[in-house]
């Protein structure tokens, strides 16, 4: 039987401490010394707590709550390839997929580090060949352009590392499929030549109803212009667990590449899911990033709770949400090739933790868990929605995401990007008061947590990356939840599916006048 947070010493202490009477102004003039007490460094990246409505004795509260709750135990847990996605009866080893080859992690008497490394060996071979012009399509051409075609898990992350990591010089044009409106996969073929287009199907079962649906498209799309009767498979490679659907779609074995049942696809970009990367950005880069995303693993897996970076993160998280009642997180990176990082982290933190029933079955009556997550990329924001976040009527937590040494020939414009980052992260704190237009009174008084990367290069990237992953985690212990099952995102698939098969049939009367409607119009 799991321990219910509410049921803890530290959440009834945390309950006693005021959220609403903390000043953070006042907490500075108190502690000369508070920044250095709230921020923390590891291997190039910076992260500040200080801005956030903590004390000292607030911060051993939640370390101490993380004890109750067995943080640790159920890390280590997750690290040994113990099966804690109890409701699938899976193991959780993303962490696997960044491990040296000269480690061991044994799940049902295998040690899975070698097939791991075996993969990630076909990966370079492919990558080296296809970015050297030796693989060839159907008239031998070589390929210039690669089409990845998925959908959540077996998206964002490949399109947020391609997005933030490439340059004008990369040798090879990669592009994401994943929306099954047709305009999505239009948009890509139209920059594509059937000669010497290679397209990547990522999906576990091979039969995800919007990736199989942009495949087929694209098949379609190579047999108009070469002929129903030629052998296209060499344009085609796929990621899947499911080796018989890869092969009757038409590919060839030694193209289907692995995904294993103990990697969760909002965690995969670590495996063969990142294989498009790895031929848009050369092998070299994906290693950095699963060496960067190591160094993470190993402060989480190696620090002490009270200077574990991922750890406070998630439990400053959690005193903003279950004791402010900040139900919403805003994540603001102050670079453009972050821009993805939200929608990324969209799917990483509320697919993840966005449940209402606990590893006991029951149902989470007495406290929130995920907050909704949004953001936007440098000072666009700004223009947008920090209007919201200085005077509207909610505290909204924010997480400012710098990079010290960007690499821009630009320098002029970093030096006012970091300026706004830290001027908005300052006038959140310190606000300002009007005295004769209560319009433009900022309040003030409202948390920051500040995140700096020394570079924003494929090493860092995987250590922000997992910082957020080992986050995401260590609330779904404490919050007593599975992270590592989805079952919210089924009920509308089978719906859909429904509706496509039997028309109006089992519908209600709102959903079948709109399909009236809808049909009514077309032309």
């Amino acid at each position: 039987m799991s321990t219910k947070p509410t049921q803890t010493k530290a959440w009834k202490s945390l309950e006693s401490l005021s959220y609403e009477d903390i000043n953070l102004n006042l907490l500075f003039d108190q502690n000369p010394k508070r920044f250095d007490e709230f921020s923390f460094e590891t291997n190039g990246l910076f992260i500040d707590f200080s801005k956030q409505k903590i004390t000292s004795e607030i911060k051993d509260t939640l370390c101490q709550l993380a004890k109750e709750m067995n943080v640790a135990e159920k890390r280590d847990a997750m690290f040994a390839g113990e099966k804690i996605n109890h409701t699938e009866g899976r193991a959780v080893l993303h962490t696997a997929l960044r491990r040296p080859q000269d480690e061991k992690v044994i799940i049902d008497g295998h040690n899975v580090i070698l097939d791991i490394h075996n993969t990630l060996g076909q990966m370079k071979k492919l990558a080296d060949k296809v970015r050297g012009g030796d693989y060839k399509g159907f008239t031998d051409k070589a390929i210039t352009d690669v089409v990845s075609i998925g959908i959540g898990g077996s998206d964002l992350g490949p399109r947020l590392v391609y997005d933030t990591l490439k340059s004008d010089q990369e040798s090879i044009n990669l592009h994401f499929v994943a929306n099954i409106d047709g305009d999505d996969l239009q948009a890509a073929l139209n920059q594509c030549h059937p000669e010497t287009t290679l397209f990547i199907v990522i999906s576990k079962s091979f039969g995800t109803q919007e990736t199989l649906t942009n495949a087929l498209s694209a098949r379609q799309w190579m047999r108009n212009h070469f002929g129903d009767d030629k052998d296209i498979s060499d344009h085609f490679i796929a990621v899947s667990a499911n080796v018989d659907k890869a092969l009757a779609f038409g590919i060839k074995e030694e193209n289907i590449y692995p995904m294993w049942d103990w990697v969760n696809g909002r965690f995969s970009l670590w495996s063969a899911v990142g294989l498009s990367f790895a031929l848009g950005l050369g092998f070299d880069k994906f290693h950095d990033l699963l060496s960067g995303a190591h160094q993470m693993d190993k402060h989480f897996s190696e620090t002490p709770l009270d200077q574990n970076i991922p750890v406070l993160m998630a439990l400053v998280g959690i005193w903003n949400t279950n004791f402010g009642n900040s139900d919403v997180l805003a994540v603001l990176p102050y670079a453009e090739k972050l821009k993805l990082l939200p929608a990324y982290l969209q799917q990483l933190e509320m697919e993840s933790n966005g449940k209402r029933v606990d590893n006991e079955g029951a149902l989470i009556k007495d406290y929130d868990t995920c907050p909704t997550l949004f953001g936007e990329a440098g000072t666009k924001g700004q223009h947008s929605f920090y209007q919201l976040l200085h005077q509207g009527t909610a505290d909204i937590p924010c997480d400012f995401i710098g990079v010290i040494n960007p690499d821009t020939k630009y320098k002029n414009h970093h030096e006012s990007l970091i300026a706004h980052m830290l001027a908005q992260g300052q006038a959140m704190m310190q606000g300002k008061l009007s005295p004769d237009n209560l319009a433009k009174d900022f309040v003030g008084n409202k948390p920051s947590t500040t995140i700096l990367l020394d570079k924003l290069d494929a090493y860092h990237l995987g250590m922000l990356i997992a910082l957020y992953e080992h986050k995401t985690a260590v609330q779904g212990f404490i919050w007593n939840v599975n992270s590592f099952d989805q079952f919210g995102v089924e009920l509308g698939k089978e719906m859909a599916r429904n509706i496509e098969e039997n028309g109006m049939s089992n519908t209600d009367p709102s959903t079948s006048r709109l399909y009236s409607r809808i049909h009514k119009g077309k032309k």
